[in-house]
Formats: C-alpha cells, sequence, structure tokens
C-alpha cells in the first residue's frame, strides 16, 4: 500500500507518524510526506470506492461554502488489493469543549449557505442591467446531491427531488425499510410505515424549507476543535432540511447548550420542530438498525409509535 501511495501522492517521503484514529467503518493512519502531513483512511470493503468518492465530494461542498472548517480533501486510491483509501489533510484534533459555540454559529452558516446564494442571484436577477448568469455562484433549489453518499458504508439514494418530504420519505425512510424488509421482514415496522407514510405531510404544514447542504452523519464522534476552532468531518452531505441535522445530533451527546443556542440564534425553531426531530432520528434508528442488527430495532418501533400518536 505505502509503495501505490508514494506513486499517486509523488511523494519520496512517506513516514508513519504513529498518529491512527478509526471508527466502526474505517481505519486512518497518519504520513509526513514531501508536502506535509496527511491522513490516510483505509477501507478493505469492495463499496470503499463508493464509500471515498461519497465523502471526497461532500468535503469539497462543504470546503467551498467557506462557513465550517473540515479536512481537505487531497485524493481517492483504488488499492491493487480489493479496497480504498483517501488521502486528505492532517488536522491536530482534539475533542470539542472550547468552540461549542462557534460550532453551532459555522452550522448554522453552513445551512444558510444556498438559502443566501439563491437570494443573492434573485436579486440580480431583478437588477436593472444585469441578466442572470452575472453570477459566478452554484445555487441548488432542489433536494439530493451530484453523488452517493454513504452514512456509515449504506449509500444513501441522493436523486434530485424538487420536494422535501417527496426526498425524505422516498430516499431515506423508505430506503432504509426496504433493507429492513429484506433482512428481516419485520411485519410490524411495515404495518407501521404504512400508517406513518400518510402523516408524514401533516408534519411539514407552514414550514418552508430551502435545500441546505448538509454534513448528513453529524454525531459527537465527527466533530473535534483545533487550535484555531472547530472541526467537522465523515460527512455524507446532500441538500436537504438544515432541522435533519439535528436528528442525530440529539441521539449521542456530545453537543452542548453553547451550541444549539449559537445555532438557534441564527436558524430559530420552527413550529413542530419536536415532531419532525423524532422523524429525523427515525431516519438514523433504522440505519443503524441496518448496520448493526436488531438492538435497534426497539427505538426504530417506538418512534414509529410515537409518531402515529
Amino acid at each position: 500500500m505505502e509503495d501505490k501511495l508514494r506513486k499517486e501522492l509523488g511523494t519520496t517521503m512517506l513516514k508513519s507518524t504513529g498518529h491512527s484514529g478509526g471508527g466502526c467503518i474505517s481505519e486512518g493512519q497518519s504520513y509526513d510526506t514531501d508536502t506535509g502531513r496527511v491522513f490516510v483512511k483505509i477501507n478493505h470493503k469492495s463499496e470503499a470506492k463508493l464509500m471515498f468518492d461519497g465523502e471526497m465530494a461532500s468535503l469539497e461542498a462543504i470546503s467551498k461554502t467557506e462557513t465550517v472548517k473540515v479536512p481537505k480533501p487531497v485524493k481517492v486510491i483504488e488499492l491493487d488489493t480489493r479496497g480504498c483509501v483517501f488521502v486528505m489533510e492532517h488536522l491536530d484534533m482534539r475533542g470539542l469543549t472550547k468552540y461549542s459555540k462557534h460550532l453551532g454559529e459555522n452550522l448554522a452558516d453552513l445551512h444558510i449557505h444556498n438559502k443566501k446564494q439563491l437570494e443573492k442571484l434573485n436579486k440580480e436577477k431583478q437588477t436593472v442591467g444585469k441578466g442572470a448568469g452575472q453570477s459566478e455562484v452554484t445555487v441548488f433549489e432542489k433536494f439530493g446531491f451530484g453523488v452517493t453518499t454513504c452514512c456509515g458504508y449504506l449509500p444513501q439514494e441522493n436523486e434530485w427531488e424538487e420536494d422535501w418530504v417527496t426526498f425524505f420519505s422516498r430516499h431515506r425512510l423508505q430506503q432504509q425499510l426496504d433493507m429492513v424488509e429484506k433482512s428481516y421482514g419485520d411485519r410490524e415496522a411495515r404495518e407501521l410505515w404504512a400508517e406513518l407514510q400518510r402523516k408524514i405531510p401533516q408534519c411539514f404544514t407552514d414550514v418552508e424549507i430551502v435545500p441546505a447542504l448538509l454534513h448528513g452523519d453529524l454525531w459527537g464522534g465527527n466533530v473535534a476543535e483545533c487550535a484555531d476552532g472547530p472541526v467537522i468531518f465523515d460527512p455524507a452531505s446532500f441538500y436537504g432540511h438544515s432541522e435533519y441535522e439535528l436528528g442525530i445530533a440529539g441521539m449521542f451527546g456530545g453537543f452542548n447548550s453553547s451550541f444549539y443556542s449559537a445555532y438557534h440564534e441564527k436558524i430559530p425553531k420552527a413550529p413542530g420542530f419536536a415532531q419532525r426531530n423524532q422523524l429525523y432520528q427515525l431516519f438514523h434508528y433504522l440505519n443503524h438498525w441496518n448496520h448493526f442488527g436488531g438492538g435497534y430495532r426497539g427505538s426504530s418501533v417506538k418512534i414509529m409509535k410515537s409518531l402515529l400518536k
């Protein structure tokens, strides 16, 4: 692997630093190279390239907004043996403590970014003497993403949709429940989903949703801080409802009240927030059920029943 890395990165020096890391999906290792230190994620699964290509596209999209720090992606490299590596900038990270408030502000800025660009573009169109296309800005008016991204190692359907409720129901919940059905044939989950589908649109009455670029998997294990501020990593991005981001954030801890206060100062809670938050957590419980097995069945079923009350 190291010979391949040297060649692909065009470096003569490739020295392991002893810094390593990893989660339940991939392992990681830092190396010093001719041009500086890099972090290399390694995954030997056959779908590793799909996963890393999605992560690279996610990091590039977030980085372009200049709102919240992410590691700069360098290159996805296929190994001669099965699997893939993803090379990115090495960041000296520690647990999020000092910069919680900043992360709340930065995340809200990320979520508002596309909306601001849309407003800017519309304003330009209305300005005398300026037609459409004056701005170099890329704006997104639909929900989805240009490539497949993976939440964990499971690929997400990111086909573009005009309507958020359609996107979320079809490409997030339905996809997860199809996997549950295939693996477990769970009758109760199937029957609850048949009822819940009809109720979902009611959760979004009178809520204006502008596509927001999301990290997509923002739990406490995917945030940290550097000396100069907060950083987020391991994204599973797409354009969706900003509230979606806070679903998993509230499930496993890691975010204090200063994070939420700073975030909601910029993006206040809309009516019905708590119910939609449950709906977004349902996706992650189902995703965990599909990743890690029946230990997450109870939480998934419980949330569906709660939403149907």
